[in-house]
Protein backbone atom coordinates (compact mmCIF):
# COMPACT_ATOMS: atom_id res chain seq x y z
CA UNK A 1 0.00 0.00 0.00
CA UNK A 2 1.68 3.05 -0.91
CA UNK A 3 1.77 6.29 1.15
CA UNK A 4 0.10 9.44 0.00
CA UNK A 5 3.35 11.08 -0.83
CA UNK A 6 4.09 8.59 -3.41
CA UNK A 7 0.59 8.03 -4.71
CA UNK A 8 0.72 11.70 -5.59
CA UNK A 9 4.66 11.06 -7.05
CA UNK A 10 6.28 13.61 -4.68
CA UNK A 11 9.66 12.00 -3.56
CA UNK A 12 9.32 8.70 -5.23
CA UNK A 13 11.97 7.21 -7.35
CA UNK A 14 10.94 8.64 -10.27
CA UNK A 15 10.18 12.08 -9.35
CA UNK A 16 12.39 15.05 -10.70
CA UNK A 17 14.28 16.50 -7.80
CA UNK A 18 12.32 19.80 -6.22
CA UNK A 19 12.92 23.47 -6.67
CA UNK A 20 13.12 25.63 -4.40
CA UNK A 21 10.47 27.86 -3.74
CA UNK A 22 10.34 31.33 -5.41
CA UNK A 23 9.73 34.78 -3.96
CA UNK A 24 6.16 34.09 -4.13
CA UNK A 25 5.98 30.58 -3.22
CA UNK A 26 6.62 29.46 -7.51
CA UNK A 27 9.76 27.47 -8.07
CA UNK A 28 12.57 29.50 -8.20
CA UNK A 29 14.96 30.26 -11.47
CA UNK A 30 18.23 28.56 -11.47
CA UNK A 31 21.21 30.71 -10.52
CA UNK A 32 22.52 32.28 -13.76
CA UNK A 33 26.82 32.05 -13.29
CA UNK A 34 27.97 35.57 -15.27
CA UNK A 35 29.77 33.56 -18.08
CA UNK A 36 33.37 35.87 -17.61
CA UNK A 37 33.70 34.57 -14.01
CA UNK A 38 33.00 30.96 -15.14
CA UNK A 39 35.61 31.29 -17.47
CA UNK A 40 37.89 32.61 -15.12
CA UNK A 41 38.71 35.67 -16.90
CA UNK A 42 40.38 38.63 -15.68
CA UNK A 43 38.58 41.53 -15.89
CA UNK A 44 38.94 45.61 -16.93
CA UNK A 45 42.38 44.90 -14.75
CA UNK A 46 44.22 42.14 -16.48
CA UNK A 47 43.00 43.71 -19.89
CA UNK A 48 44.22 47.03 -18.89
CA UNK A 49 48.10 45.87 -17.66
CA UNK A 50 47.97 44.05 -21.09
CA UNK A 51 47.03 46.78 -23.48
CA UNK A 52 49.45 48.90 -21.40
CA UNK A 53 52.52 45.94 -21.28
CA UNK A 54 52.31 46.18 -25.05
CA UNK A 55 52.05 49.61 -25.58
CA UNK A 56 55.10 50.47 -23.86
CA UNK A 57 56.69 47.17 -25.48
CA UNK A 58 55.64 46.86 -28.43
CA UNK A 59 53.14 49.55 -30.00
CA UNK A 60 55.28 52.80 -29.18
CA UNK A 61 58.38 52.01 -30.41
CA UNK A 62 57.25 51.05 -33.53
CA UNK A 63 55.30 54.42 -33.69
CA UNK A 64 58.25 56.00 -33.24
CA UNK A 65 60.92 54.43 -35.83
CA UNK A 66 57.22 55.25 -38.32
CA UNK A 67 57.66 58.74 -36.88
CA UNK A 68 61.28 59.03 -37.54
CA UNK A 69 60.93 57.91 -41.01
CA UNK A 70 58.53 60.79 -41.76
CA UNK A 71 60.36 63.30 -40.04
CA UNK A 72 61.30 64.70 -43.64
CA UNK A 73 58.19 64.32 -44.99
CA UNK A 74 57.15 61.14 -47.49
CA UNK A 75 59.37 62.74 -50.45
CA UNK A 76 62.31 61.95 -48.25
CA UNK A 77 60.98 58.77 -47.37
CA UNK A 78 60.42 57.24 -50.48
CA UNK A 79 63.67 58.56 -51.62
CA UNK A 80 65.30 56.49 -49.09
CA UNK A 81 63.64 53.36 -49.71
CA UNK A 82 63.56 53.32 -53.36
CA UNK A 83 67.44 53.96 -53.54
CA UNK A 84 69.03 51.21 -55.69
CA UNK A 85 71.09 49.83 -52.71
CA UNK A 86 68.14 49.88 -50.84
CA UNK A 87 66.37 47.81 -53.24
CA UNK A 88 68.85 45.82 -54.07
CA UNK A 89 69.38 45.08 -50.55
CA UNK A 90 65.85 44.30 -49.32
CA UNK A 91 64.95 42.10 -53.15
CA UNK A 92 67.73 40.09 -51.87
CA UNK A 93 66.91 39.54 -48.80
CA UNK A 94 63.30 38.55 -49.60
CA UNK A 95 64.84 35.88 -51.96
CA UNK A 96 67.24 34.67 -50.16
CA UNK A 97 64.62 34.05 -47.18
CA UNK A 98 62.29 32.69 -49.37
CA UNK A 99 64.79 30.06 -50.09
CA UNK A 100 64.95 29.36 -47.03
CA UNK A 101 61.81 28.76 -45.92
CA UNK A 102 61.15 26.11 -49.33
CA UNK A 103 64.13 24.24 -47.85
CA UNK A 104 63.63 24.05 -44.92
CA UNK A 105 59.64 23.76 -45.81
CA UNK A 106 61.11 20.07 -46.65
CA UNK A 107 63.84 19.28 -44.70
CA UNK A 108 61.65 20.30 -41.57
CA UNK A 109 58.82 17.86 -42.19
CA UNK A 110 61.55 15.20 -43.43
CA UNK A 111 63.57 15.61 -39.54
CA UNK A 112 59.79 16.20 -37.64
CA UNK A 113 59.03 12.68 -39.56
CA UNK A 114 61.63 10.76 -38.50
CA UNK A 115 61.49 11.90 -34.55
CA UNK A 116 57.86 11.06 -34.26
CA UNK A 117 57.88 7.61 -36.69
CA UNK A 118 61.79 6.16 -35.86
CA UNK A 119 63.13 4.99 -32.99
CA UNK A 120 66.55 5.17 -32.84
CA UNK A 121 69.62 5.43 -30.73
CA UNK A 122 70.59 9.65 -28.98
CA UNK A 123 66.72 10.26 -30.51
CA UNK A 124 66.87 12.59 -27.71
CA UNK A 125 69.94 14.40 -27.84
CA UNK A 126 68.77 15.12 -32.01
CA UNK A 127 65.43 16.44 -30.70
CA UNK A 128 67.25 18.98 -27.96
CA UNK A 129 69.95 19.60 -31.16
CA UNK A 130 67.13 20.84 -33.06
CA UNK A 131 66.35 24.16 -30.33
CA UNK A 132 69.82 25.07 -30.30
CA UNK A 133 69.42 27.89 -32.79
CA UNK A 134 66.91 29.00 -30.10
CA UNK A 135 69.34 29.64 -27.23
CA UNK A 136 72.73 30.33 -29.37
CA UNK A 137 73.53 33.87 -29.61
CA UNK A 138 73.41 34.52 -33.32
CA UNK A 139 76.71 36.20 -33.69
CA UNK A 140 78.02 32.80 -32.16
CA UNK A 141 76.26 31.16 -35.04
CA UNK A 142 77.60 33.18 -37.39
CA UNK A 143 81.26 32.46 -35.84
CA UNK A 144 80.92 28.81 -36.43
CA UNK A 145 80.00 28.78 -40.09
CA UNK A 146 83.07 30.70 -40.61
CA UNK A 147 85.00 28.14 -39.05
CA UNK A 148 84.11 25.36 -40.66
CA UNK A 149 83.25 26.78 -44.10
CA UNK A 150 85.86 29.83 -44.15
CA UNK A 151 89.11 30.64 -45.32
CA UNK A 152 90.84 27.41 -42.99
CA UNK A 153 87.65 25.11 -43.13
CA UNK A 154 88.41 21.80 -41.97
CA UNK A 155 86.80 20.54 -44.86
CA UNK A 156 87.90 22.45 -47.32
CA UNK A 157 85.21 24.51 -48.35
CA UNK A 158 85.19 28.49 -48.47
CA UNK A 159 81.56 30.31 -49.29
CA UNK A 160 82.46 33.25 -46.83
CA UNK A 161 81.28 36.71 -48.46
CA UNK A 162 79.15 34.72 -50.60
CA UNK A 163 75.20 34.62 -51.65
CA UNK A 164 75.40 30.95 -50.42
CA UNK A 165 76.91 32.04 -46.67
CA UNK A 166 73.86 33.94 -46.07
CA UNK A 167 71.67 31.27 -47.24
CA UNK A 168 73.63 28.81 -44.89
CA UNK A 169 73.31 31.35 -42.03
CA UNK A 170 69.45 31.71 -42.34
CA UNK A 171 68.76 27.80 -42.44
CA UNK A 172 70.94 27.03 -39.55
CA UNK A 173 68.83 29.99 -37.66
CA UNK A 174 65.66 29.22 -38.84
CA UNK A 175 65.97 25.30 -38.51
CA UNK A 176 63.46 24.54 -35.46
CA UNK A 177 60.22 26.31 -36.49
CA UNK A 178 58.96 23.87 -39.39
CA UNK A 179 60.29 21.09 -37.03
CA UNK A 180 58.75 22.26 -34.01
CA UNK A 181 55.26 23.07 -36.00
CA UNK A 182 55.31 19.82 -38.01
CA UNK A 183 56.06 17.44 -34.92
CA UNK A 184 52.54 18.04 -32.72
CA UNK A 185 50.91 17.46 -35.73
CA UNK A 186 52.68 14.78 -36.41
CA UNK A 187 51.91 13.07 -33.04
CA UNK A 188 48.27 13.56 -32.55
CA UNK A 189 47.83 12.17 -36.12
CA UNK A 190 45.29 9.32 -36.47
CA UNK A 191 47.46 6.34 -37.65
CA UNK A 192 44.01 4.51 -38.58
CA UNK A 193 43.33 6.26 -41.70
CA UNK A 194 47.35 5.20 -43.17
CA UNK A 195 46.58 1.57 -41.67
CA UNK A 196 43.34 1.49 -43.81
CA UNK A 197 44.94 3.32 -46.84
CA UNK A 198 47.43 0.38 -46.58
CA UNK A 199 45.09 -2.05 -46.68
CA UNK A 200 43.65 -1.23 -49.61
CA UNK A 201 46.60 -1.53 -51.59
CA UNK A 202 47.96 2.17 -51.51
CA UNK A 203 51.56 2.68 -51.62
CA UNK A 204 53.54 4.68 -48.60
CA UNK A 205 53.60 7.97 -51.24
CA UNK A 206 50.38 7.41 -51.72
CA UNK A 207 49.19 7.70 -48.57
CA UNK A 208 51.15 10.09 -47.35
CA UNK A 209 49.87 12.46 -50.41
CA UNK A 210 46.51 11.93 -49.81
CA UNK A 211 46.22 10.87 -46.35
CA UNK A 212 49.03 12.75 -44.38
CA UNK A 213 49.87 16.04 -46.36
CA UNK A 214 46.54 17.41 -45.81
CA UNK A 215 46.98 17.15 -42.64
CA UNK A 216 50.58 18.28 -42.41
CA UNK A 217 50.00 20.96 -44.72
CA UNK A 218 48.67 24.11 -42.49
CA UNK A 219 51.52 23.10 -40.08
CA UNK A 220 54.12 23.39 -42.93
CA UNK A 221 53.00 27.00 -44.09
CA UNK A 222 52.94 28.22 -41.01
CA UNK A 223 56.56 27.04 -39.88
CA UNK A 224 57.61 28.01 -43.60
CA UNK A 225 55.53 31.72 -42.80
CA UNK A 226 57.49 31.79 -39.30
CA UNK A 227 60.98 31.09 -40.72
CA UNK A 228 60.81 33.22 -43.80
CA UNK A 229 59.95 36.19 -40.82
CA UNK A 230 62.52 34.95 -38.96
CA UNK A 231 64.94 35.43 -42.17
CA UNK A 232 64.40 38.49 -43.63
CA UNK A 233 64.85 40.32 -40.18
CA UNK A 234 68.06 37.83 -39.17
CA UNK A 235 71.44 39.77 -38.41
CA UNK A 236 74.04 38.12 -36.45
CA UNK A 237 74.62 35.29 -38.16
CA UNK A 238 75.14 37.00 -41.30
CA UNK A 239 77.20 40.28 -40.62
CA UNK A 240 80.07 38.57 -40.01
CA UNK A 241 80.20 35.54 -43.07
CA UNK A 242 78.48 37.30 -45.89
CA UNK A 243 80.58 40.21 -46.00
CA UNK A 244 77.92 42.57 -46.48
CA UNK A 245 79.27 43.18 -50.08
CA UNK A 246 76.80 46.15 -51.62
CA UNK A 247 74.76 44.55 -54.80
CA UNK A 248 75.80 40.88 -53.79
CA UNK A 249 75.65 39.65 -50.00
CA UNK A 250 74.30 42.92 -48.57
CA UNK A 251 70.94 41.99 -46.58
CA UNK A 252 68.24 44.94 -45.80
CA UNK A 253 69.28 44.47 -41.63
CA UNK A 254 72.76 45.13 -42.39
CA UNK A 255 71.96 48.17 -44.32
CA UNK A 256 70.00 49.38 -41.82
CA UNK A 257 72.95 48.85 -39.61
CA UNK A 258 75.11 51.03 -41.80
CA UNK A 259 72.23 53.77 -42.49
CA UNK A 260 72.85 53.98 -39.12
CA UNK A 261 76.27 53.80 -38.23
CA UNK A 262 78.58 54.63 -40.96
CA UNK A 263 76.24 56.99 -43.01
CA UNK A 264 74.78 58.71 -39.87
CA UNK A 265 71.19 58.80 -41.77
CA UNK A 266 69.15 57.69 -39.36
CA UNK A 267 66.07 58.70 -40.98
CA UNK A 268 66.75 56.72 -44.47
CA UNK A 269 67.55 53.95 -41.69
CA UNK A 270 64.40 54.07 -40.17
CA UNK A 271 62.58 54.39 -43.67
CA UNK A 272 64.45 50.50 -44.86
CA UNK A 273 62.78 49.72 -41.26
CA UNK A 274 59.68 50.19 -41.33
CA UNK A 275 59.44 48.67 -45.16
CA UNK A 276 60.96 45.85 -43.60
CA UNK A 277 57.64 46.41 -40.61
CA UNK A 278 55.41 46.35 -43.13
CA UNK A 279 56.96 42.86 -44.67
CA UNK A 280 56.62 40.93 -41.23
CA UNK A 281 53.20 42.50 -40.14
CA UNK A 282 51.88 41.15 -43.83
CA UNK A 283 53.96 37.38 -43.13
CA UNK A 284 52.15 37.03 -39.82
CA UNK A 285 48.60 38.04 -40.52
CA UNK A 286 49.19 35.26 -43.42
CA UNK A 287 50.26 33.36 -40.57
CA UNK A 288 47.60 34.01 -38.58
CA UNK A 289 45.03 33.02 -41.35
CA UNK A 290 47.30 29.41 -41.73
CA UNK A 291 46.04 28.78 -38.44
CA UNK A 292 42.69 29.78 -38.75
CA UNK A 293 42.22 26.90 -42.01
CA UNK A 294 44.49 24.91 -40.22
CA UNK A 295 41.90 24.93 -37.08
CA UNK A 296 38.80 24.60 -39.46
CA UNK A 297 40.61 21.62 -41.20
CA UNK A 298 41.21 20.00 -37.40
Amino acid sequence: MSTPLLSEGVGGPDSPPAQPAGPRGGTARPTRVHRRARAGGTGPLGIGVVTIWLSLIVLLPLAAVTVKALDDGTGTFWDAVSSKQAVNALVFTLVVSLVAAAINAVTGTLVAWVLVRDDFKGKGAVNALIDLPFALPTIVAGLTLIALYGKNSPVGIDVTYTRTAVLLALLFVTLPFVVRSVQPVLIELDREMEEASTSLGATPGQTFRHIVLPNLRPAILSGAALSFARAVGEFGSIVLISGNVPFQTEVSSVYIFKLQESSQNPIAAAAVAVVLLLVSLVVLIGIRVLERRGGDHA
